[in-house]
């Protein structure tokens, strides 16, 4: 291991960081994470100097050999950060100087630790994308199969958390994965704003050495250098973007997590849930508890911190570069574990529903769930819907004044008391038109529960997730 030294030692005044100071400076803790990202940003500089005349063949070959050595060992778990180096471009410089010798200080032409920093994070925040993405299709496909199981799975559908109208499991479902969709849409979008490569903005200032910024911005899969060169250095919106789609996540998936919570309890006994994804208490043997879906409710709070800490750290800084910019990693790291993990355990969560089909059609039977389609009856005669509304509420109040909770045990009379057309179809018609499967039949529009419309949504998703993975799959064979 190279003994460690500081890439700006020599500068400024003399003398040596006090013990405490330098402790608290350093940030090899953290963004040692950036090993591989750093190694493979240095290789498409090297290459780059060479290419350019600025370093001859030799130096830029030995530099290519030494990095790529790093690099193999790196990913075979061998090669060990100091922990004593200030970060890990300090470390990287070092160990290949202590292999190469004076090969090894030339690799630093043409750049600073401050767009290099810019350039590791946003390397590793285009592989965590892409690695959440792919936990997000996964959901996505946990969520589909269930669906396309319970199609006919009657339950009730809430507002207010009371209950409102009855949909099926599968339409409850695809609401979570319309959530998860966008959240998918709006990394991609956050991965496009930072396809900017900013190797070659220096410090601030970029360089006045010839060399060529479109060629490593080619090399590392990105689709341009960046605009500007101190916007660059001091620019974090990618990290903001990210930990803000990794919130929205957070958050939705604390919601469907809340949910699950409510529905494996006696109140709603909606589910049970697999052994997999529940535990035991320590005191209690008759209990299961949903403890993964708590957590993944529960995880979502740091997701948002996370977020608050990256826009409060900038918020005051001046451009260019402010060491403050350090505390960078730290949340988007954690964003990402925090995110990627409630995401797998999510997955995992949805595969190990069972749904008890009759105790949620039992739920959503009663209540007068029919009455809006009553008035829609009615508006289909040609009533105006505040009128028909009025006829559809005094049916349920004639209801409740004998008992019923349907309109099955009312006479003719009684129809023909709220409105005229109620006598016309007949109570028993209407209480066919108001089952549970006919009430949820009769939404066929396009996002509506009717199994038919769930059934073309749930072979979108499948078909989307198919189409996504393939092109996952060709961007990282293309190692972008």
């Amino acid at each position: 291991m190279a003994p460690s030294s500081k890439l700006w030692s020599g500068a400024g005044a003399g003398g040596s960081l006090a013990p405490a100071v330098e402790a608290f400076m350093s940030s090899i803790a953290v963004d040692s994470r950036l090993l591989e990202v750093d190694l493979l940003g240095s290789i498409a500089h090297a290459a780059m100097l060479g290419d350019c005349g600025i370093l001859d063949r030799s130096t830029a070959g030995a530099l290519d050999g030494g990095l790529r050595a790093l690099l193999a060992e790196a990913r075979a778990g061998t090669l060990h950060v100091d922990p004593a180096a200030e970060d890990v471009h300090s470390y990287v410089e070092n160990e290949l100087t202590a292999r190469l010798g004076d090969a090894g200080r030339a690799l630093h032409a043409g750049r600073s630790r401050n767009d290099q920093v810019a350039l590791d994070l946003r390397l590793w925040l285009r592989a965590a994308n892409r690695s959440l993405r792919a936990a997000i299709l996964d959901s996505l496909e946990a969520i589909a199969t269930l669906s396309r199981d319970n199609l006919a799975t009657i339950m009730p559908g809430y507002t207010h958390l009371q209950r409102a109208q009855p949909v099926t499991l599968a339409h409850h479902l695809l609401a979570w994965a319309a959530a998860l969709e966008r959240d998918h849409g709006r990394l991609s979008d956050a991965d496009a704003r930072a396809n900017e490569c900013p190797l070659g903005a220096g410090a601030l200032a970029g360089t006045s050495l010839p060399i060529d910024r479109e060629a490593t911005a080619l090399a590392l899969g990105f689709a341009r250098p960046s605009r500007n060169s101190m916007d660059t250095v001091g620019d974090r919106d990618a990290a903001v973007e990210f930990a803000a789609a990794c919130a929205t996540v957070a958050m939705h998936l604390s919601r469907f997590g809340e949910e699950l919570c409510l529905w494996a309890g006696p109140e709603y006994a909606f589910i049970e849930l697999d052994g997999s994804i529940s535990t035991g208490s320590s005191m209690m043997p008759q209990k299961r508890n949903p403890d993964p879906a708590e957590l993944v409710r529960g995880k979502a709070g740091r997701s948002f911190g996370n977020l608050v800490n990256l826009l409060t750290m900038q918020k005051g800084l001046p451009l260019a570069y402010d060491r403050d910019l350090q505390e960078d990693k730290e949340a988007v790291f954690d964003s990402f574990d925090t995110a990627l993990g409630s995401l797998v355990a999510f997955a995992a969560l949805v595969r190990g529903i069972r749904p008890r089909v009759e105790r949620m059609r039992e739920a959503a039977s009663g209540g007068f769930a029919w009455a809006t389609d009553a008035a829609e009856i009615l508006v289909g005669r040609g009533l105006p819907f505040r009128t028909a509304y009025g006829a559809a509420k005094a049916l349920v109040e004639a209801c409740r004044a004998q008992g019923l909770e349907t309109v099955e045990g009312l006479d003719a009379a009684a129809l023909a008391a709220v409105h005229p057309a109620f006598a016309e179809i007949g109570a028993a018609a209407l209480a066919a038109r108001f089952e549970p499967e006919a009430l949820v039949a009769a939404r066929d529009l396009v996002g509506g529960p009717a199994p038919a419309r769930c059934a073309v949504e749930i072979d979108r998703i499948l078909d989307l997730v198919a189409r996504e993975r393939g092109a996952g799959s060709d961007r990282a064979r293309r190692g972008v």
